[in-house]
C-alpha cells in the first residue's frame, strides 16, 4: 500500500490526460487537427488537401461519420477541419463548424481536390495532412497520440518539430502500478482530488440520451428499449445497462455534435468505462463521493490495462474498458478488492481477442456486447465465482491476467490487424 501509494500523483496525472472531451470518432478527428493546424500556418483558405494517415488509422476512419457533416470518411474530415476547424481545440477541433464550412467541405470532395491515402510510416497512430494554395503549401503531422504534433513544414521550411516519442512516458507513468493500487487509490483517495471524474458521468450520460432519439447509426439503444416496450426484453439492470451504453455510442458513431468523454484516445473506450457505472450507481442510489469513486476505479483501471496495449490494434480495446467497467460496478455491489478482480479475471475469460475491424456504427453493438460480458463477470462474482487460472489465457492474479491479454494483442494480433486492414481496402475498391 506504502509503495502504489506515492503513485497516486501519476495515477491523477494519467485520468486528467488520458479521460477528456472528444467530438466524434478521435482516428478522423486527428487528421482534422492536422488540417486545421496546417490552415492556420497557410494563412488562406486551402485549395487543395493531401493527406496521409497509418494503415490503422485508416482502419478507423473509413466508416464513422463526421459529426456536423452527415457524411463518413477521412476526406471531409480533413476538408472540414481545413476551412474551419479549431487549431486549438484538440479532440473537438470540429465543435464550433458551421454550415457554410460544410457545404465549402464537401465541395473540395466533389471537384476532387482532397486526398487520402496510407502513410508509409512506422508509427501506428499517423496523420499527415498538407494544405495547399498556389503555391504556397504547410505540412502538419501527427504521430503516436492523436493530438502529439511532431512537424510543422512551410513550403520547405520546418516551422516546428518534435521527437515521436512515447507520449505516455512524457505525461505519467504506471510501469509499476497494479490493479491493487489502482483499487486503493480510487476508494480511499481524498474525494476533492477526484471530484472531477463526474465530469465523465454528466457528458456520456447526455449523449445516451441523444442517442436515444434513434436517429443515429444503427440506433441499437432505442431499438433494445422499444422491444423493452414489446416485452421481448426484460426491463432489468442488465437491460438499462445495455440501452443506456449503446445509445451513446450510436450518437458518437452516428456523428452527433455532443462530445463524449474519452478513455485512452477513444470515445467508445469513455462510454464503456463510465455508463454501467452510472446505471448501476442509479440502481443503488450511490451519492456524489461514491459515484465518483466506482467511476474512477473503473475509468483507471481501463487505462492501467490499455497502457500494455499498442495505441491501435486488432483488438478492440472497448473490451478492455468494460473491464473497468466490470471493476466498478463490482465494488458498488458488493465492495471489495477480491470481487474487482474475479470479474475483471471472468471477463478476459469470455472477450479476450474481440476485434477492431475499424471504427463504424457497428461499434455500438461491441459496446453493447462488452457491456454485457462486464454485468455477467460481475454478477458471477457476487456468487463468488471467477474463471479459474487453469483456464485459457487466464491466470490466478489479476496482473498476470492482464499481461497475458495485451501480450495477445501486441504480438499474436498484428497479423491480424494486417488481415483486417486487407479486407476492409478490398471492400473500399
Amino acid at each position: 500500500m506504502t509503495f502504489q501509494r506515492k503513485l497516486w500523483p501519476e495515477f491523477i496525472k494519467a485520468v486528467k490526460h488520458e479521460v477528456v472531451p472528444a467530438l466524434g470518432c478521435t482516428e478522423p478527428i486527428s487528421l482534422a487537427l492536422a488540417s486545421a493546424i496546417a490552415s492556420r500556418h497557410l494563412g488562406t483558405t486551402p485549395q487543395r488537401i493531401e493527406a496521409k494517415v497509418s494503415a490503422n488509422l485508416m482502419k478507423n476512419g473509413m466508416g464513422v461519420t463526421v459529426p456536423g457533416t452527415g457524411m463518413v470518411g477521412l476526406p471531409i474530415a480533413a476538408a472540414v477541419g481545413a476551412l474551419g476547424g479549431n487549431p486549438d481545440g484538440g479532440l473537438e477541433v470540429l465543435k464550433d463548424l458551421t454550415a457554410d464550412v460544410v457545404e465549402a467541405g464537401k465541395q473540395l470532395l466533389i471537384d476532387k481536390k482532397v486526398l487520402v491515402g496510407i502513410a508509409d510510416v512506422s508509427s501506428v497512430l499517423y496523420a499527415e495532412s498538407r494544405v495547399s494554395n498556389g503555391q504556397d503549401w504547410v505540412r502538419v503531422c501527427i504521430a503516436d497520440a492523436h493530438t502529439h504534433v511532431i512537424l510543422i513544414e512551410k513550403n520547405g521550411e520546418a516551422l516546428f518539430s518534435a521527437p515521436a516519442a512515447d507520449t505516455e512516458s512524457e505525461h505519467y507513468s504506471l510501469k509499476d502500478a497494479t490493479a491493487r493500487g489502482v483499487y486503493d487509490f480510487a476508494t480511499t483517495a481524498p474525494f476533492a482530488d477526484i471530484a472531477f471524474i463526474l465530469d465523465a458521468a454528466r457528458l456520456n450520460s447526455s449523449l445516451s440520451q441523444e442517442g436515444m432519439t434513434g436517429d443515429y447509426g444503427l440506433h441499437i439503444g432505442a431499438t433494445l428499449k422499444r422491444q423493452v416496450e414489446r416485452g421481448l426484453l426484460s426491463d432489468d439492470l442488465q437491460t438499462k445497462i445495455l440501452i443506456q451504453s449503446s445509445a451513446a455510442s450510436d450518437a458518437r458513431m452516428g456523428g452527433a455534435s455532443l462530445p463524449a468523454m474519452s478513455n485512452s484516445g477513444s470515445g467508445n473506450q469513455g462510454i464503456a468505462a463510465t455508463l454501467p457505472v452510472v446505471v448501476v450507481a442509479e440502481h443503488v442510489k450511490a451519492d456524489k463521493e461514491t459515484l465518483a469513486r466506482a467511476l474512477m476505479l473503473s475509468h483507471l483501471m481501463a487505462i492501467y490495462i490499455h497502457s500494455k496495449l499498442p495505441k491501435l490494434s486488432a483488438l478492440c480495446a472497448v473490451t478492455t474498458a468494460a473491464m473497468g467497467s466490470a471493476a466498478g460496478m463490482s465494488w458498488l455491489l458488493r465492495g471489495g478488492y477480491e470481487a474487482v478482480s474475479m470479474a475483471i479475471c471472468s471477463m478476459i475469460g469470455d472477450v479476450a481477442g474481440m476485434i477492431c475491424d475499424g471504427a463504424s456504427n457497428s461499434c455500438a453493438m461491441k459496446v453493447s456486447t462488452s457491456a454485457s460480458a462486464a454485468y455477467k463477470s460481475v454478477l458471477m462474482a457476487l456468487d463468488n465465482s471467477r474463471v479459474t487460472g487453469n483456464e485459457g489465457i487466464v491466470e490466478d492474479s489479476v496482473d498476470a491476467s492482464i499481461a497475458n491479454l495485451c501480450a495477445l494483442a501486441s504480438e499474436s494480433m498484428v497479423h491480424t490487424d494486417r488481415q483486417i486492414l486487407q479486407i476492409m481496402v478490398s471492400k473500399a475498391c
